[in-house]
Order: C-alpha cells, then structure tokens, then sequence
C-alpha cells in the first residue's frame, strides 16, 4: 500500500538543524518501504498572516482557496494529496515558529471553507521540534502542531513510549542542550542521537498508522 508523506520545515534557515530532523525523519519513513516523501522549507516563501476576513467560509470555490494570494496557495493541494503530515518547527521563544504560526493560521480554510472544510479528515500528523536548550519550550511547540491537527481531524501519532517526546519529537542544537555555541557546526541536531531515534521512530510510527487508516478507508 503506496503512501505519500508531506513535511513541512517552519524556519527561515535553508539547510539548517529543522530541516536536518525533518530529513532523518522523512528518511525513517522511506525506509518503511511504499513511502513516498516531499520536504518542503518555508524559508525564502511569503506566507502572511491569516487576517480572519472569513473570505473563505462563503466564497469558495473550486482551485480558489482563499482571497490572499501568496505561496500558502502552492501549499493547500499538496496538503490534500498527502496521507500523511509531519511538521517541522524551531522553538522560539518556549513557542513554535512565526513562519510555522502563520502557515497553520492559514490552514483554516481547511476547517471553516465553505467549499474545502473537511479536506484534511482523517489523514495522519506527526510534530517535530529543534530546541537551542534543553527544556526551552520543545513540548509546548509540539502541542501548538497538535492542537491543529485535532482541530482539522488530522489523528495525531507520537512516537512509541520511551522513544522520544510523549507528543512528538524534539532535537536539540546545541551540544547537550547545553546552549554552548559551535560556529563550525550547522547542524548540532544531527550530533543528538536520542532526538534523532525519536525523529525516526516518529516517522514509522506515522507510517504504521497511515497504512491502518487507509486500509480501514
């Protein structure tokens, strides 16, 4: 059973420590076999903020998502293509991106469009978060990512018990989470293997789920 997993990257970094972990995730799951994996960075790509204009709830049609026209627009068809989601953020300040808050503030034509609510039901999401320091605000990123899938009716997965953060998967940067800054090294995240065994447990476990819920489909 073929499946497709859309990952996105919240940070205005290309090729940084959330792209990384994402990567590794996305790398686990292919390794699942009949997984088909796309990253996508939302480093460099205009995504406003939603202005709540409630445009979409009455005028929607089809191909025309909503009234702002930027990049999120490139981004809704390949959200309902995928089965599966997992979504990538930076911890910034004990909280999700702003790149990440604005693209799943624009998700919610999903839930409130009169003619695309309900698109996103029933796929499958995972979070995943890259923290400086160590107990900075990793879990409280993952539960902003959470809380959205839930209000879409995307079914949340975490990684299996002891295996990485009870609600997703968290790396940290710096070297122990120690805050200790390496100016050689740009991507510290791939040096934090207990992240990185939950990244990829993450991952399979988002495969696993996928494949149950579309065979039930």
């Amino acid at each position: 059973m073929d499946i497709k997993i859309l990952g996105i990257v919240g940070s205005p970094v290309k090729k940084g420590n959330a792209e990384a972990f994402l990567s590794e995730a996305l790398k686990a799951a292919e390794a699942c076999g009949g997984v088909t994996t796309e990253l996508i960075s939302l480093a460099g790509k205009e995504i406003r903020e939603c202005k709540h204009c409630n445009w979409c709830v009455a005028k929607q049609s089809e191909g025309k998502f909503c009234n702002q026209s930027d990049d999120m627009l490139e981004l809704y068809p390949k959200l309902m293509e995928a089965d599966g989601l997992l979504l990538c953020t930076p911890v910034y300040s004990t909280r999700l991106s702003g790149y990440l808050a604005n693209f799943l503030d624009r998700c919610r034509i999903f839930a409130h469009g009169n003619y695309y609510k309900g698109k996103l039901i029933n796929k499958v999401g995972g979070a995943l978060a890259v923290s400086w320091y160590r107990h900075l605000g990793g879990e409280e990123a993952l539960m902003t990512i959470i809380t959205l899938y839930l209000i879409q009716g995307i079914i949340p997965v975490a990684p299996h018990i002891g295996l990485g953060a009870p609600t997703g998967a968290v790396g940290l940067s710096s070297e122990g989470g120690t805050g200790v800054f390496n100016p050689k090294e740009r991507t510290g995240v791939l040096r934090d293997e207990y992240g990185l065994i939950g990244a990829r447990n993450l991952a399979q476990r988002l495969v696993e789920v996928t494949r149950l819920v579309k065979a039930g489909q």
